[in-house]
């Protein structure tokens, strides 16, 4: 009998029980996995940074993509049977260099775009703090793998140097270039934090769905690696049932999922006048900039409201 028919017969027969069971076994093999892949991962990765070896760059690559899919693989296998929804673009493979960007509700979130990366697009890297790298194990497979990881610099340190203006946004830049040579997926969050009620209220969002989109992150990206970006993909997930926790997503909790990813378009004057350094100089391009994300955003907020409707009349589709 296949895990995946034993787990889903304890589900049905002892729901608290399956959690249990669910959970359990994905966090001792996502622990097993973890201390399995962290030795290689540093090791290669110091060599990679000390020799700036290709082959020591494609292993500490490589490792990490077996350990996200050794993730999948629970999603698939010791979870529940659920009714996750997932539309792609036909077009995307794993040889191509994409900026995607996505609205944010939970710690989930980042597992889901993983999820849905197996065998379809580059490994996914998104913008860290500088600091991170100081965190045991993570924080340095962060550098190994590329992350851009940022330095910011508070107005006090500013003022007292000034030679730190703008410096943030340089060394962004120079890291983002690392990824110039390689296939790629560059997450940004452009809410920058995730979507509560209260947030939206405190912001007076102006969508139903969605906090107020930051330009600033996607510029950034465009402005580094517009020349090598094959498409920018905006990726929509909804939680019909509510937004889940980290813990839910383990247990089985998340029954019903929809994941739309669609090829988005940013005028070619914009995208030039971004990738020339404008948008750090130029008032009038930042404002376009900002009109255009402000169009992408009520777009996604009129596709959220349709894919849960959709949930609410169309029947599950169990399946997956």
């Amino acid at each position: 009998m296949k895990l995946s028919s034993l787990i889903q017969k304890v589900h049905n027969r002892a729901p608290r029980l399956g959690k249990v069971i669910s959970l359990a076994t994905s966090t001792g093999v996502i622990t097993a996995n973890s201390i399995a892949a962290g030795p290689p991962v540093w090791i290669m990765g110091a060599a990679k940074a000390i020799t700036g070896s290709a082959i020591a760059d494609k292993t500490v690559i490589d490792v990490t993509n077996y350990w996200i899919n050794s993730n999948n693989a629970l999603i698939d296998n010791v979870l529940p049977r659920k009714d996750w929804r997932i539309s792609l673009p036909d077009d995307v493979n794993t040889k191509g260099k994409y900026l995607l960007i996505c609205n944010h509700q939970s710690w989930v979130d980042t597992s889901i775009v993983q999820y849905i990366s197996e065998k379809r697009l580059p490994l996914t890297r998104f913008f860290t703090k500088f600091e991170l790298i100081y965190i045991p194990v993570i924080g340095q497979a962060f550098y190994f793998l590329d992350f851009p990881m940022m330095r910011r610099h508070s107005k006090e340190q500013i003022e007292k140097n000034p030679a730190l203006k703008g410096k943030d946004i340089e060394e962004a830049k120079r890291a983002c270039a690392l990824l110039k040579d390689k296939p790629f997926t560059l997450l940004n969050y452009l809410e920058g934090t995730r979507f509560t009620p209260t947030k939206s209220q405190g912001q007076n969002s102006p969508y139903t769905h969605l906090l107020k989109p930051r330009a600033g992150g996607l510029a950034l990206a465009i402005s580094a690696l517009g020349s090598e970006v094959d498409s920018i993909l905006d990726m929509t997930i909804v939680y019909p049932d509510g937004i889940p926790t980290y813990s839910d997503l383990w247990k089985g909790n998340i029954k019903r999922l929809g994941v739309d990813v669609r090829h988005i378009h940013i005028p070619k004057d914009l995208a030039a006048a971004i990738q020339d350094g404008r948008y750090e100089t130029d008032e009038t391009i930042k404002a376009q900039m900002f009109d255009w994300v402000e169009q992408v955003w009520q777009q996604k907020d009129a596709l959220i409201g349709d894919m849960l409707a959709q949930f609410e009349n169309e029947p599950a589709d169990s399946s997956v």
